[in-house]
């Protein structure tokens, strides 16, 4: 079956042969043949298609139509979208069927005690619901909460389950793949399957990171934790590379048990004084203010911001806070006097990206093109990656945050469909979140950062970097082969088990759709 799979992989940017294909019909929810324009646009802004209809599902069952209808044309396909916050049109089926996922999105929502008496507590939620619905209804309701979140919460369930959902907490619990115990997943035969470690384990993870490409996602069931009450956000200044590293890595390989913060992330800014880019982007307040001077005068191009946060209740009085936190950030090697710190409520530190969402829907900047690039980097390159990228491609900044954080191998599970670099415990996340002006302003950047990012890509690849892209976007089949390097195999059979005639997903471009048979 693999070899009959490979030998239709191709580009999936042809012309579609005409069919006869008819749209599901006995639907619970709706379909749209003429306003299909959300159908064929992404947060990216990169990239757009036409959509034959787009259909808004009651439910699982409304999927499955979907699926089998697609399943009866001659060259139909399906993609799942949730928030529509992919970059490189991964969401879209040109030509094809568009499931808008958050219709939805309350369905399921219940609390779910271990079954014989264990004391794990889960939720369960729709594949279609936003993270930021289920902290709010979590916490309103029963005081509980996820414990591996991402960092904007905008985003739907079953869309950051299918890539794996990294943010500070990753370094404890693993990425949101790591948290689920039970999925329902509509397969590319139309099938409406519950799987789980233990039951139709193969289509669980290989769902699990899989890119949607085993089946799409309408219920999980997700790990919950009491709730904090409140969270000391902290960020910390490093003019050298290697120290920042080395506090990071010191943090997030802490024993259980011993004192640690919650929340463990970073980033990289330009050492100037560029509004979006530089100093000022640092502060937690806009009371707070980044003294240049205190900067070694033997600083290079760009600095590092340590992000941490510690969570605590309400009852406790600031100076057992204060002398927790300090004993912490005594150990760590940061420049003195360029550390900054507020107290939220943990339901505003986790939407904290909310903020800043609204103030770029403002501006305009959220809706022009965002040519992002996620990868992962093993510790032994990241120095290198650092030197080569970071302070002289990047030296002037991306216009928006340059995430950088490292995380811990043994948290994630290798039997999900996720690509780590294969080298150490220890990895990073690198995140070129960039932003660029609104049009007219911005027209003709976006080729020029897209071309950038190729450019970083193809260095790592030159200088025989480990790493992977995260949320990845390739054209051909060598470099998708090679980006699964090893797992392409058992990814083939598991497309081969559950999506043989290559229906779901088209838009991640990694299988054609196949003949019927």
């Amino acid at each position: 079956m693999i070899a009959y799979l490979e030998r239709f992989i191709q580009e999936n940017d042809s012309e579609s042969r005409p069919d006869d294909d008819v749209l599901p019909n006995n639907l619970q929810g709706t379909v749209d043949s003429l306003a299909t324009g959300l159908a064929g646009k992404d947060f990216g802004g990169m990239y757009s298609s036409k959509a034959r209809a787009l259909i808004r599902p009651s439910g699982a069952e409304d999927v499955s139509r979907a699926v089998k209808a697609a399943v009866r044309s001659p060259n139909l396909t399906v993609a799942a979208r949730g928030n529509g916050h992919s970059i490189n049109g991964q969401a879209m089926a040109d030509r094809g069927l568009v499931l808008d996922m958050r219709s939805t999105a309350d369905n399921h929502f219940k609390l779910v005690r271990s079954r014989g008496g264990g004391r794990e507590t889960f939720v369960d939620v729709s594949g279609g619901a936003l993270w930021e619905d289920v902290l709010v209804r979590c916490v309103s309701e029963f005081n509980l909460a996820p414990r591996s979140w991402t960092d904007y919460l905008g985003l739907t369930v079953g869309g950051t389950l299918s890539n794996a959902g990294v943010s500070g907490q990753a370094f404890r619990y693993g990425p949101q793949t790591s948290n689920v115990a039970e999925l329902d997943v509509v397969t590319g035969k139309g099938e409406v399957l519950t799987c789980s470690e233990t039951e139709n384990s193969e289509l669980f993870f290989g769902a699990l990171g899989g890119l949607g490409q085993f089946g799409i996602i309408t219920r999980a069931r997700i790990r919950v934790q009491p709730v904090p009450d409140m969270v000391r956000w902290i960020r910390v200044v490093y003019a050298e590379f290697e120290d920042y590293a080395r506090d990071a890595e010191w943090l997030v390989t802490r024993p259980d048990g011993e004192p640690s913060f919650d929340y463990v992330e970073g980033f990289v800014f330009v050492n100037s004084d560029d509004p979006v880019n530089g100093w000022p982007s640092v502060p937690l307040d806009p009371e707070q203010g980044f003294d240049p001077a205190r900067i070694p005068k033997t600083a290079g191009p760009v600095l590092y911001c340590l992000e941490l946060g510690l969570h605590y209740p309400k009852s406790d009085h600031t100076s057992k806070i204060d002398t927790a936190v300090n004993s912490l950030l005594g150990r760590l090697g940061f420049v003195r006097k360029l550390e900054f710190e507020v107290d939220l409520s943990y339901v505003e530190f986790l939407l904290r990206v909310k903020q800043a969402e609204i103030e770029a829907r403002r501006n305009g900047i959220w809706d022009a093109p965002h040519p992002w690039l996620n990868l992962f980097v093993s510790k032994k390159d990241i120095a290198d990656f650092d030197r080569v990228v970071f302070k002289r491609i990047l030296k002037e900044g991306v216009g928006g945050p340059m995430l950088l954080y490292p995380l811990v191998r043994s948290k994630w599970d290798s039997r999900t469909s996720v690509v780590l670099p294969t080298d150490g415990e220890i990895f990073y996340l690198v995140a070129l979140l960039r932003f660029t002006l609104p049009y007219p302003e911005g027209s003709g950047s976006v080729e020029k950062l897209v071309s950038q990012n190729h450019e970083i890509v193809q260095l790592c690849n030159e200088k025989g970097f480990d790493f992977k892209l995260y949320l990845p976007h390739y054209k051909s089949q060598d470099d998708w082969k090679r980006h699964f390097g090893s797992q392409w195999p058992r990814f083939v059979e598991r497309k081969a088990s559950f999506d043989p005639m290559a229906i779901l997903a088209p838009g991640q471009k990694i299988f054609g759709r196949m003949p019927q048979s």
